[in-house]
């Protein structure tokens, strides 16, 4: 009915009445100081209509009115009538002609007596939009800012994979679904669950009067014949001949099989396909057969779930594939890792989680497949270091995701020998860690430790350094805590990072026993992070560890001085924790440096704490 049109100065109305925000933008007409204002340049309003329309069909979609403040006062259009038009032909004129902007609204509006231009565009689903003079523009909350065309592709392309599982698909019915399938899944979730509330109770289909639709999820998971819905739900298994997949003439992969299926029936009949390449038969020294594995198993397994659960089912062009090359396995999946996860985050091990296909995710965990989102690489990766193997590498790429399992030792072979030494002792991994600082008689300190094994909590350093001495293994230069501090201020090197430890090889245990029992009893006992451990901010740049240890070290033992640096850059930041070896050494440096000056600037000295979770 008309009376429920909103028209156009009403929405010019409510416009001005709640601001700008992501999707409205207000422009002046005229420059100047209050009470001399002028017209704008009307090459200069043609510009700002363009970009702000291009911002907004590269985003969501929006307005912009011409003639209104930022702070929504109205002071209109005062322009000559050709500026006018040439406003209102802006977002043809100053739009490039190749990417131009379709259904874009424009009027002109008598707002009290004042003229308005209002202009809206909606979002644009497939071109991305460039002005006149080729700059590509997006929306970002309430900025109009440059972006690379290929970012807003990605956004786009992620958005469609993101909603790609939940899209009902009208001619499916339940005759297209295995029953019996979606039948063993509901017994996992509620004993006498029918096939058809298992699917709504999965949020997989939904109740109409028309009957149940059915989501694209469903048929990924449950298809009868995935072909007739998913051209490529598949996984491609080839064999790569050497190191490196040739193309052309010297193409160098063969083919070893193609297993299509929905996603249920891909998670067991792939792991049965790649099983056998995961084992290795050689001639041994003995002229006996001996059959080696190569990869950790679950860490495959999980690498395979991984690759059918996240892929990217949006881009139907191929599937997922699996090359065995002679010193890997490489497992690539459609479509790029996710904006909201890092690579640097997944190699960190921080369990960083989101699934693309969250309705298939919740099936696969309560199938049994997956358990909570983010372990699977946790997993593999400590699958990885427990077999001492190289840690996988991960590649994302503009189409794909790739992860690769390598074979190979951790360690090189002249680090093997060293350990090899030391096969007797039963080494744990961070003892194995600890052992390869010795290699080649070199002496480390316990910042080296901490490092190396990658320590965060202080009573597991001690039990690491107290095990590796009890077997005779970790030894140090000094009898006692306090000669190896002394031998360090005398340095003038944090006690934690003056190297005084050294590895005994097993053939010279015996004589150094004697040796091995005072290094034990005299292991730097580290009081609580709260107790000994303060915090200096306002540090000139210029200032370097030797000038702090130098400053600091007036108030006691310095055990530990950690200058925080910029990730990126290398550049410190301005501000350094430094240890002492008792409460009393850091009161006093508290008390004493407080306020006082360090090169050019006032430092301020505090109690640093932990960061609680």
């Amino acid at each position: 009915m008309e009376h429920d049109i909103v028209r156009i100065k009403e929405r010019v109305e409510i416009a001005i009445e709640v601001g700008e925000s992501h999707f409205r933008e207000f422009k002046s007409a005229l420059a100047g100081v209050n009470g001399q204002k002028k017209p704008r340049p009307a090459k200069d309003i043609c510009r700002d209509i363009a970009e702000a329309l291009v911002g907004f069909a590269n985003a969501d979609g929006g307005e912009i009115i011409i003639g209104v403040e930022d702070n929504s006062a109205i002071t209109g259009v005062h322009h000559p009538e050709n500026d006018i038009d040439a406003f209102l032909e802006s977002p043809k004129t100053h739009v490039h002609p190749n990417t131009p902007l379709s259904n874009v609204q424009k009027s002109r509006v008598d707002y009290n007596g004042k003229l308005l231009l209002y202009f809206q565009t909606p979002k644009s689903a497939e071109t991305i939009h460039l002005t006149s003079n080729g700059l590509c523009l997006q929306r970002r909350d309430r900025e109009t800012v440059p972006i690379p065309p290929q970012q807003i592709m990605f956004e786009r392309k992620e958005r469609i994979s993101r909603e790609y599982d939940r899209q009902f698909v009208e001619t499916a019915t339940l005759a297209d679904l295995d029953i019996d399938l979606i039948s063993e899944v509901a017994e996992t979730i509620s004993k006498g669950l029918s096939p058809e509330k298992c699917l709504q109770h999965l949020n997989l289909a939904e109740y109409t009067n028309a009957g149940l639709k059915i989501k694209i999820g469903a048929l990924l998971l449950f298809a009868r014949d995935i072909t007739k819905w998913h051209p490529r739900s598949q996984v491609r298994f080839l064999k790569v001949s050497g190191v490196e997949l040739k193309s052309g003439s010297e193409y160098n992969a063969a083919e070893v099989g193609t297993i299509r299926g929905n996603i249920l029936s891909l998670m067991a009949d792939t792991w049965e396909k790649l099983r056998p390449f995961l084992v290795q038969t050689k001639l041994s020294s003995g002229a006996v057969f001996e059959t080696r594995i190569m990869y950790p198993e679950l860490a495959c397994q999980e690498a395979l779930i991984n690759a059918i659960a996240h892929r990217d089912y949006s881009s139907e062009g191929r599937g997922i594939e699996v090359f065995i090359y002679d010193d890997r396995l490489e497992i690539k999946s459609p479509g790029m890792l996710l904006s909201t996860i890092s690579i640097l985050d997944i190699r960190k091990e921080k369990g960083v989680h989101e699934s693309r296909n969250a309705l298939v995710a919740r099936v696969l965990r309560e199938r049994g497949y997956m358990r909570e989102l983010g372990e699977g690489m946790v997993r593999i990766y400590q699958l990885f270091r427990k077999n001492e193997l190289a840690i996988p590498d991960l590649i994302s790429e503009d189409d794909s995701f790739t992860i690769a399992l390598h074979h190979k030792s951790v360690y090189t072979t002249e680090q093997r020998l060293w350990l090899d030494q030391f096969r007797d002792d039963n080494l744990n991994l961070d003892e194995k860690t600890v052992v390869l600082l010795g290699y080649g008689n070199n002496q480390f300190s316990a910042d080296d430790i901490w490092n190396a094994v990658g320590i965060v909590d202080t009573e597991y350093y001690r039990k690491l350094v107290y095990s590796l001495q009890t077997k005779g293994i970790l030894a140090s230069t000094y009898e006692n805590t306090r000669s190896m501090r002394a031998a360090a201020k005398k340095a003038k090197i944090p006690s934690r990072k003056f190297k005084r430890f050294y590895i005994i090889k097993p053939e010279l245990r015996g004589q150094a026993r004697s040796e091995i029992k005072r290094a034990s009893d005299g292991i730097t006992r580290e009081v609580e992070y709260e107790e000994v451990r303060i915090y200096v901010t306002n540090i000139p740049y210029e200032i370097d560890e030797g000038d702090i240890y130098e400053l600091f070290s007036e108030a006691g033992n310095v055990e530990d001085i950690y200058i925080a640096v910029n990730r990126e850059t290398g550049h410190p930041r301005g501000f350094a924790f430094i240890g002492f070896e008792n409460r009393e050494q850091a009161e006093k440096a508290v008390a004493k440096f407080n306020g006082t000056f360090l090169g050019n600037r006032r430092i301020a000295v505090t109690f640093a704490y932990k960061h609680q979770n």
